[in-house]
Formats: C-alpha cells, structure tokens, sequence
C-alpha cells in the first residue's frame, strides 16, 4: 500500500544540498566527508553542536537517520544534508542513491518552489585528481507518490453517465465506480471556465479570477480571467515535486486577449506548470477540424484525411497514450499527472457514425424527454446513487414544452438531436477508458489515483427550446430556429456540416435528479455533480457510496495530500494566496464512510445567480432567467432583487421543498453569511449580464487601435486579439498584384461555416461576404475578373447603430444594426448591398483571422474549400475601423431607460 497519505505531517528536506562543514567545534568534533555527507560521531558529540557545524537542523539529522533519542554512539554515521525542515515523527527526508552520485534522488519541503540550488557538495583543488565531484540529487516526488489522471467531462448533469442511473452507456466510469467509489454530492461553479479554474487552483473561481468564462472578463479581480502568480496550479506544484505533468483536450483558462503568437503564455497550460499540452484553448471546438496546439504551437493533424474519419475525440486519447507510454519507457520510476478534458458533452456535439449508429439502435429517446426523466430517476433509485426517499420536481410546463405537445416533426427532430448527443458521451467515454486501460497495460494502475468528475456544470439548455443546428447562432441571439428550418440539417446532425445542439428538454432530463441547467448557480441541476475515484493500491470499501459534500476547488488539495506534497508558501518568489478547497481524501477510508463532511460552508455565483452552502442548508435565488434568455436588460441588483428560497439539504435531496418561510431567520443569517463570502472571495461586483459581457472592453492586442496593417500573410490569429468588425464602421482595403493568366484565393478572412466573413478572388473576381451564422450569405462580387498588375480593392461598411457602448448601459439597441456595404475596384464602385441585420455579438470563436489563406473551415463551401490560398501577390492589407461613439445626449437617454426598465421590475 502506498504511504504517502498515511503520513500525516509529511515534512521533506528543501534543496537536498550536502552540507558544507563550518569546522570543528566543541561538542562537534567528527570528521566530516563532503563528497559523501557522512559525519562520524566523535565522543562528547551532540545532535545540537552537530548540526549547527554543518547547518542542518537536529531534528533533521534524526528524521534523516531514524533516530528515536538524543543518544550517539563513537563512530556512529550520520547523513547530513543542509537545508532540512523540522520533521515530524511520522516522516522525514526521503534519500536514494549515494549523496552527490549521479542517480542520487531526493524529495523536498516543497515549502518554496523551486527549492533553492543546493550547495556544492565535493571537493575542488587546484586540479581535477585532488578533486571530488559532486551532483545535486534530482528532485522526485515521496516514496509511493501514485500517477494521478484527473478527468472532467463537459456540460454534462447528474444524470447523463449510466453509472448515476442515466441511459448513457459509460462502461468506463462504472469500471472506475466499481474498483473503487462514487460520489454524489459534488459540486461545480455552474459554468465551464470558472470550474476549471478552480479545479486546477484549489482556490474559488472569483479568487482565481474566473468568476465568468474567460470570453466575458470584465475589469475586476473577480471577473478578469486572469489566474493570479500567487495561485500556483495542480501542475506547477506536481512538477517542481518532481513529476511529469501534462493537459489534454479543453483548457479555457488561457485569456480571451492572450490567444494569439504574441502571447504572453504565462496563463497558458505550458506556462502554468504542465509541460506538455495538446488540445484548444477556447470553450469549445469542432471535433472535425479544431482549433488545436500542442503546447503553443498550432497543429492540423486532420488535414489530408478524409471529411468524418479523423476526430478530436480520439486523437487526444491516442496522444495522451503516447505521452504516458513514453514517459514510461524514458524513465519507469516518475510517476505522471495527466488532466484529462474532452470537448464532450460541450456543443458542437461531434461523435463518430459509428457511434451514432450504436445508439439510434437502442432507441433510448423514442417516448420523449419527460419519460426519459423519469426513467432516469428509477434507475437512481434502483442503484441507491439518490435516496430512496427523494422527490422529483414537476416538469416546467411553462419553460419547456411537454413532448406530447409536440408537433411529429419537432419529436423527429429533438430525437436526431439527443442520440447525437448520447453517442457523443458515449464515444467519450470509450476513448476514455482506452486511456485507462494503458495505465494497467503499463504495470501501473495499482499506484493511480483516477478522479473521473462527471460534468464541470449541469447539462448545456444554450440550444434553446428547440436546438439548434448552429451553437453560434444562440451567442448571436437567434436560438429558436423553427424545426422546419433545422431540418436541412437533419441527416448531417454532428457531423462538420452542423456546430449542433440539442432541445432544452433533454438537458433538463439529463439533470435528473435535480432541475435547470448549467448557468443556473442556485439550481443543483446548475452545480451537482457525481465523480467516481479509484486508487486500487489504497481504496478497499469498492463500490460504495460517499455522499459528504465535494467541491472541485477540494480536488487539489486531495491530490497534495494523496502524493504527500505540501502547499508551497511561496512560489517564484511570490507569497502564495491559502488553498480554500478541503482535501476529501478522508473518505477513501472505509472507516469514514459516514463522516461529516468537512467541506461546511461554500458560496455559488454566476452572472446574477447565487447560493450558498452552510452544514447541509441552501440559501439560493430563485431562478429569473433561463440559459437561452441572454440579451435583454439584466437585473440591476442581484444581489438584493431576488426571491430567496431555503432548502435542507439533509432532508430534501433534490432541492424540492423551500423552507423559506418557516425559517426566516435562517435565511437573513445564511444572506449575511453569502455576502461575507462574497467579499472574502472577490465576488463583488455582481454582474447579471450574459451576453453584453462577449463584447466587453478587454485589454487584448487590437484595444485603443483604429487602424490596422498588414504586409505578407498570416494565419491563426484568433478570435479575441484580432480586429473586431461588429457593431461598427469599417474600411478594408487590399493593394495586390495579379499575375499573368489571373489569381483567385482568400485575401482576408475570420470566422469560419457557422458564422464569418471574407474578402477573396473567385475565378479572379473581387468577392466580399458574410456569413450570417450558415442561415443566410450576403455577397458582394465585383462583374469582372481582374487583369494581370497592380489592383486596390476595397470594401466600405457603414453601420447604423449606436454601438455595443449601450451595453455598458444595460441596453442592446446599439448592437446588430443595420448597415451599408459597398465595394470597390480600383476606386470604382461595383457593388453595394445593404445589410438589414448584422452580427450583434461574435463570429465563430473557435476559428482564426486569416490573411492569404483559409484555415480550418471556409466561410462558403459553395465558392472554394480551405486553404485557398490567394495565388496574386499581397502588397498590403490595411483595416480601418471607426467605432461610434455615444454622444453625452444619448448617455442621458440611455440612462434613463435604464432606469425606467429598473423601476418596473
């Protein structure tokens, strides 16, 4: 059985550096061997005198020699080494090798990190002969420290894997359930960034400063998605205690406006202790042609393949076999830390056919969402995952339309939708346990801690009621496309025609036992997740339930703890902020099945939403808007303009009876309580906005610039640190030379199949076009192809509206207006359209601003596939960009909309 854990106290030497002897002394009168670090005791020899000739602390020297008393013997050797902490009985320093040999190895304090450089342990004279060599020993973690792959799923609820009673088939979280424990009262933040942010740091997601996704930071500590340099991550701890540390899949820490080649990319995975990274940086990618890196570098390993045969899903489980395997045959002793975070349940819901196929087979979904909850809550039930006594919410009736309600095209429709959407869990979770089933191929997954954390939120409602076959559509406002409409897309859903999602129904289905959605962070549906852990070395009680209360920021901790690691005090030279997670790894125990929690208290906040956890009570706000309903007015005071609810979590499971006014008291204590919370975690200011945040100010590469040039091509460039061509005037404008027998290729583009726009030559015609998120094309095109020699194109945009300041004002009428377009070959009109309705909020996030080539998918397949490269010759590309700006009159007006709207809530 490993040991780490069971060393309650676990202190380790810092630095491991051979002492260095200050001389003989009284009581000290040994000789002392630099080259090796043994010191023979001499008579009248004292630990104390001992130590302070060679600057080691008394308590060290018996840790590291395992000695009880205070008694020597003549003769009696002694390995020193400096820097050593005061120990405990239960541990010390953990010493391989000979002192100063090659292969000698060494654990530390970890206390500061890195450790300091040990001293110079050997012997230099005037020459090599006379002199003794000495290595610093390498730095490992403590005898026994297990691999640990962490892994956390996507928007999925409680009720999705079947190994918490959902359809689902997840053979390979039931295997981890089995081997060892299942966890049902786990918590997230309800929203994706802000989980994982937590999850790496230990710390709250307002604390690390994601208390929103990173593409709706706002100025404040809380809000600017920024992990702060006094939050060292999981990763940086792990490595610097001398494991291999790796990320795969989804990151969505990375800044909006620190994206791009220009970095910086200290908030990168690479840059906050994992050393290797393969997978995308934004808060969801196509599976078919993602916006992917390994480490910091772009990679296309789908290109050349055939459309439909390579996938994101698989590919990162096939790379994270690799690296595994080959840090295991470099060196089989260092244990590995693996975050493991696909893009899945996340929309677009991509699997393969193959896995479609298995489960429209199944028929999981025929008799409809509602039958589906109730099935669901049977099997929980029947598993004893919830308690026999817990009650299930009625079906909102007035959010989500009853199935039989439903018109035979809409139920065909919503059916395509969740099969994809299981298939793709399903396939997930497959290409999961081939991860797993390395580790055991591998000898190693005795010693491996797996914590397998279903969901970082509640199922994803952001399709809407109806779905959508376009997720940029719903960031666009538009998420009630007609069935009639969506089913163009019906026999290509999931597949790189469709950035799918489903019907709102089967989200709150897949939430059972709990009710609303991700977003929503007064709901459990929003936060409670289930995890399952395995440590088969240390785990015994196999296949039970732990029902204490588990937050993610609580899963750092346990790591630490689990590995014998200790929080470092200072890291970089910066004094690091307290860990606020509570290590859960007292319930591997079997004795401490039935243990209190120890997690006690925990607030929750998202976008206006919030709740808090006290010794088993609820305080949460009553829900005023649902997931999909995120572009009017936001609630001017959240804080205060609520209906507070109280539940006994205890007693009521499920979230189902508010206690409210039986225990008024209870609930003013438990509001004070929230708002201490509030200001000891950075939650302040609260902020109810969702989609006014896309387009807030950021400090990103293109803020306070109206003009940009560009001289030669360049691809990659994403979203957030490129220049912004909504809800504004605009002039690009293209100097190029065409050669003889003509050009044709992409000038300009940004965005991508579901939602951009690009400037190009088509059969050596000038084209502008934007893409109106795949619903509708507006094109521009110049009559003629160009002649061979110098041309200036350019296309000229003035827009209508107010611009996205209103926002700042809580008001949305200066966005997605109207505009003008016209465009212009050498100086001459050709071409003018009016645009009745524009982009109000963000193209497709996870494509790039490309020049002189198309990257991943093209903005219309009907004209030319990606790259399209641009054959003429670039001279220059300017962009001018001239944002309106509000006059002190229509502040006024705004502001007091404002607060007429504010009066009538």
């Amino acid at each position: 059985m490993p040991g780490p854990i069971l060393l309650v106290g676990l202190a380790l030497a810092v630095g491991s550096a051979w002492a260095a002897d200050q001389g003989a002394r009284r009581h000290a009168q040994g000789q002392f061997d630099g080259a090796t670090g043994l010191y023979v005791v001499a008579e009248g020899d004292d630990l104390s005198a001992i130590g302070e000739r060679l600057e080691v602390s008394a308590a060290a020297l018996k840790a590291a020699n395992q000695i009880e008393g205070d008694l020597l013997q003549i003769g009696q050797r002694l390995q020193v080494v400096t820097g050593a902490p005061e120990v405990t009985a239960s541990g010390g320093v953990q010493i391989t090798g000979v002192p100063g040999a090659p292969d000698a190895t060494t654990t530390i304090s970890g206390t500061q990190l890195p450790p300091p450089d040990p001293k110079f342990g050997g012997v230099i004279k005037n020459d090599a002969l006379q002199s003794k060599p000495w290595w610093a020993p390498r730095v490992v973690p403590p005898q026994g420290a297990p691999n640990v792959l962490l892994i956390i799923t996507d928007d999925a609820g409680f009720g999705v894997p079947s190994t918490f009673g959902g359809v689902i088939p997840t053979p390979s979280m039931d295997r981890i359930a089995n081997e060892g424990l299942r966890y049902n009262r786990v918590f997230s933040t309800a929203l994706c960034s802000p989980t994982r942010a937590a999850l790496i740091t230990g710390r709250n997601h307002h604390s690390a400063g994601f208390g929103v996704i990173s593409e709706q930071s706002t100025g404040f500590p809380g809000y600017n998605s920024i992990i702060g340099k006094d939050k060292a991550t999981i990763g940086r701890i792990l490595l610097d205690n001398g494991y291999a540390t790796s990320w795969f899949g989804k990151d969505h820490n990375v800044p909006a406006f620190a994206a791009s080649q220009v970095g910086p990319f200290d908030q990168w995975p690479t840059g906050m202790g994992f050393e290797y990274f393969y997978g995308f940086v934004g808060g969801d990618a196509n599976q078919w042609q993602p916006n992917l890196f390994r480490n910091t570098t772009q990679i296309y390993p789908f290109e050349g393949k055939p459309e439909g045969t390579w996938n994101l899903v698989t590919a990162m489980a096939d790379d994270a076999i690799d690296y595994m395997t080959r840090i295991h045959q470099i060196d089989p002793s260092k244990p590995v830390f693996i975050k493991y975070a696909p893009g899945a349940t996340h929309a677009p819901h991509h699997p393969t056919k193959e896995w479609v196929d298995k489960i429209s087979a199944m028929h999981l979904f025929d008799d409809g969402y509602e039958k589906l909850r109730e099935r669901i809550f049977e099997n929980q039930k029947r598993l004893g995952v919830i308690p026999q006594d817990a009650t299930l919410t009625p079906w909102p009736a007035d959010v989500l339309k009853p199935w039989d309600q439903l018109t035979a095209e809409e139920q065909k429709l919503f059916i395509r939708q969740v099969e994809v959407f299981a298939a793709y869990a399903a396939y997930s979770d497959h290409e999961i346990g081939r991860v797993i089933q390395s580790f055991e191929d591998l000898g190693k997954l005795d010693n491996t801690l797996i914590i397998y954390i279903n969901g970082d939120n509640g199922t994803s409602a952001e399709g809407g009621p109806l779905g959508t076959p376009n997720e940029v559509a719903f960031f666009n406002g538009l998420n009630k496309l007609p069935a009639e409409v969506q089913m163009k897309w019906y026999e290509v859903w999931g597949t790189e025609q469709t950035y799918n999602h489903m019907s709102a129904g089967w989200s709150w289905a897949f939430d059972t036992p709990f009710d609303w959605f991700k977003q929503n962070a007064s709901r459990l549906g929003g936060i409670n997740q289930n995890m399952v852990v395995s440590w088969p070395a240390l785990i015994q009680d196999k296949g039970a339930l732990r029902e204490q209360f588990v937050h993610v920021i609580d899963v750092m901790p346990t790591i630490l703890e689990a590995a014998g690691i200790a929080a470092p005090g200072v890291v970089d030279g910066i004094e690091q902020a307290p860990i606020e997670g509570t290590s859960f790894a007292y319930t591997f125990d079997a004795a401490n099945a039935e243990a209190p929690s120890r997690h006690q208290t925990q607030y929750f906040e998202m976008m206006g939403q919030w709740a808090l956890y006290h010794d088993g009570w609820l305080l949460s706000t009553q829900v005023n808007r649902a997931p999909w309903e995120a572009f009017g007015p936001a609630n001017p005071d959240p804080l205060n303009n609520q209906v507070l609810q109280l539940y006994d979590l205890g007693t009521d499971f499920t979230q189902a009876a508010d206690l409210a006014a039986k225990h008024p008291e209870k609930l003013e204590e438990l509001k004070a309580l929230f708002v201490a919370e509030a200001k000891k975690h950075q939650v302040f200011p609260l902020d109810a906005s969702v989609a006014g945040r896309i387009v807030a100010p950021r400090p990103n590469i293109t803020a306070g610039r109206s003009e940009f040039v560009y001289t030669r091509p360049m691809v990659g460039l994403p979203q957030g640190d490129s220049p912004l061509l909504l809800n504004t005037s605009y002039t690009i404008t293209a100097d190029i030379e065409v050669p003889e027998g003509g050009a044709e290729g992409m000038i300009l583009t940004s965005g991508g199949r579901f939602a951009g726009y690009g400037f190009y030559l088509l059969e050596g015609k000038p084209v502008f076009l934007w893409n109106l998120v795949d619903l509708e094309r507006l094109k521009w095109e110049a009559p003629d192809a160009l002649p061979p020699g110098r041309h200036t194109l350019e296309f000229d945009f003035h827009y209508e509206g107010l611009g996205a300041g209103t926002l700042a004002l809580n008001n949305f009428s200066g966005v997605g207006r109207p505009g003008t377009g016209t465009l212009k070959v050498d100086g001459k009109v050709v071409d003018t359209k009016r645009m009745e309705k524009t982009l109000p909020m963000i193209l497709q996030w996870d494509e790039s601003f490309d020049i002189g080539s198309d990257t991943l998918t093209g903005v219309n397949d009907a004209d030319y596939r990606p790259a399209f490269a641009f054959t003429g010759k670039l001279e220059k590309l300017t962009i001018k960009v001239d944002r309106p700006e509000l006059s002190p009159e229509e502040i006024q007006q705004l502001k007091e909309a404002a607060a007429k709207a504010a009066d009538q809530r």
